[in-house]
């Protein structure tokens, strides 16, 4: 005789195959939706187009222009008939052939903007003329700038024959089709390009911090300077800790204002050295941005690492999260490669779009190199399961650095945060111990290597760096 418990295993049993069953015919009966390609432009505004062919303006000879008219009409050119007394001033002349005003056309309605009748091209009177335009990569039409925005204008490829737009449309599924008609602004369906008024190649790159104190120690000594960066530095303590332990520990009442314009001014003296030194980096870097607090405001540091090395070889403090910060960030490390590795480079990123704009401004400059994305946090794609390390490596840094900020609460000043960034750097990278070079510094420095103790390494590397800037000065 069946027990209750073998009847009622066997009833689920059946009742499981049942449902199988079911949801098979469910899923023959459901259609099908078509492979539409996941990648849809509703996804696409942050994405970076190829940069626009650039055509420049050839000045010309309106003289040869109306002989040619004639040999090619049998007639010659007419001046312009005028039905009113509005039209361009006595005197002005097209700025690209150099047709008189009576070749000139009044094209927009007396709202400044002439016509050249000879070369029919346009231009505002009384502004200079455009020395040359943009095209479209895909169709060759003339971009459209649509938008100013603060550092950068938006241009457009307005055509719709052409072929980006076409290729764009054709991945909308049918849902996104209805929902482009009704809400067109929520699609990139067209050709791109972001034209930034900054050259970032005439940016600065040794930016000093201020708010430096005089190194002639009246009250104080250098050994004094030593501890006090280490505290700061090395043991992450904030300035009023560090006035503690000062006077806990080694008897100096030293204020916490006198100890943070020790760090200001140490920062400016190693950081040029910091940025000069031959790291001789390998060809594969890594990138990322984290915020801080400056004053309760969000402000944001970026750091550029070799992640073979393990060194910091660029870096950069901003308020906002923009492209400029990240361009002074990667020309600081780019600038440690002679020559430049090119497509060689592995250059590591999350999935801002920021770092394709940077990509391509280089790639304008004739320096190319590939931006490799890794997105999420999981590996779902081959591109993340390849390089999640390298991506991990530069994460692990950004919680070192984190650890030693968290401490201070957030920076009174962004001088503040700059000047603790750039001490930062010069311990990462030339006294810190790291398990991966054996409990060695990364980058070793024979003169350090022979002092006993912490706070004479720091006292060394600010000679160092400020011999350094002598040479620079002298050279």
């Amino acid at each position: 005789m069946k027990t209750i418990v073998t009847f009622l295993f066997e009833l689920i049993q059946s009742l499981l195959t049942k449902i199988e069953e079911l949801n098979f015919i469910i899923e023959s009966l459901t259609p099908k939706k078509p492979p539409y390609d996941s990648r849809s432009p509703k996804y696409k505004h942050l994405s970076v187009d190829k940069p626009p062919v650039v055509r420049t303006f050839e000045k010309q000879d309106y003289r040869k222009l109306l002989k040619e008219h004639e040999r090619l009409f049998g007639k010659p050119l007419k001046p312009v008939s005028r039905r009113s007394s509005a039209g361009p001033q006595t005197g002005t002349v097209c700025p690209y052939c150099g047709a008189p005003h009576t070749y000139l056309y009044d094209n927009n309605g007396g709202r400044g903007q002439l016509l050249c009748k000879v070369c029919s091209n346009s231009f505002f009177q009384g502004k200079p003329a455009t020395t040359f335009f943009l095209q479209c990569p895909y169709c060759g039409n003339t971009l459209t700038r649509v938008k100013d925005r603060k550092g950068f204008f938006v241009h457009k490829c307005v055509s719709k024959h052409c072929k980006f737009y076409k290729n764009s449309l054709a991945t909308l599924s049918p849902e996104d089709r209805a929902e482009y008609s009704t809400h067109p602004y929520r699609f990139k369906l067209h050709y791109i390009y972001r034209e930034f008024a900054t050259d970032f190649f005439k940016m600065d790159l040794s930016s000093i911090p201020g708010k430096g104190v005089n190194f002639k120690f009246r009250k104080f000594s250098p050994h004094i300077l030593g501890l006090c960066l280490t505290y700061v530095v090395n043991c992450s303590l904030s300035f009023r800790q560090t006035q503690r332990v000062m006077l806990d520990v080694h008897g100096v009442a030293i204020s916490h204002g006198m100890i943070a314009r020790y760090v200001h001014t140490a920062s400016a003296i190693v950081s040029q050295f910091t940025l000069d030194y031959d790291y001789k980096p390998t060809s594969s870097l890594a990138a990322d941005e984290t915020y801080v607090k400056v004053k309760g405001v969000n402000h944001y540091v970026w750091l550029v690492m070799d992640v073979i090395k393990r060194s910091i070889i660029g870096h950069a403090v901003s308020s906002t999260r923009t492209l400029e910060p990240c361009m002074l960030a990667l020309r600081r490390a780019f600038s440690h490669f002679t020559p430049f590795p090119g497509k060689a480079l592995k250059f590591i990123a999350d999935g801002y779009s920021v770092y394709n704009l940077a990509g391509l401004q280089f790639q304008m400059q004739g320096m190319d190199f590939d931006v490799t994305q890794v997105i999420g946090l999981t590996n779902k794609d081959p591109v993340s399961t390849e390089y999640r390390w390298l991506k991990q490596t530069i994460e692990r840094l950004n919680r070192t650095f984190k650890h030693s900020y968290r401490v201070t609460n957030g920076y009174g000043s962004f001088s503040g945060a700059d000047s603790h960034v750039a001490v930062f750097v010069a311990y990462y990278n030339f006294l810190r111990p790291h398990a991966y070079s054996y409990w060695k510094p990364l980058n070793q420095i024979p003169e350090l290597e022979s002092l006993p103790n912490m706070p004479a390494k720091w006292q060394k590397l600010i000679e160092l760096s400020q011999l350094h800037l002598l040479n620079i000065q002298s050279a």
